[in-house]
């Protein structure tokens, strides 16, 4: 059986943690089951891979938010980062957490034209 791909897009951070740490929880479980898997940061989205920003995310009840990214990144999950999004909010790719991958519009919507399935936080 050939391995599924998923594509999780986050557009929260800061202003909704609670969204932004599920989605990365649903990244980390799918990684659990030997998916592909490809986290895509847009909008508030970005700040979960900022450093200096993620670190301080934490929902009620739920693991603190560098944790899964952490996790997720040394599981061997692809993360995608919106550029025009960074620009927008002058976060430059230094502060990003190591392994995030800068892209436009075109890489992602390939990735997600050859998903099996795409969950959006």
């Amino acid at each position: 059986m050939a391995q599924k791909k998923i594509v999780v897009v986050i557009t929260h951070g800061p202003d909704n943690p609670e969204k932004a740490t599920i989605g990365y929880t649903m990244a980390t479980a799918a990684l659990t089951m030997d998916a592909q898997v490809t986290v895509a940061l847009q909008a508030a989205g970005v700040y979960t891979a900022t450093k200096g920003v993620y670190e301080h995310i934490h929902a009620p009840g739920l693991q603190p938010l560098h944790k899964l990214v952490d996790q997720f990144m040394e599981m061997g999950g692809r993360m995608y980062v919106c550029i025009p999004c960074i620009e927008e909010r002058a976060i430059p790719k230094e502060k990003l957490v190591d392994g995030a991958e800068l892209v436009k519009a075109g890489k992602l919507i390939t990735e997600v034209l050859n998903a099996d399935g795409v969950l959006n936080y």
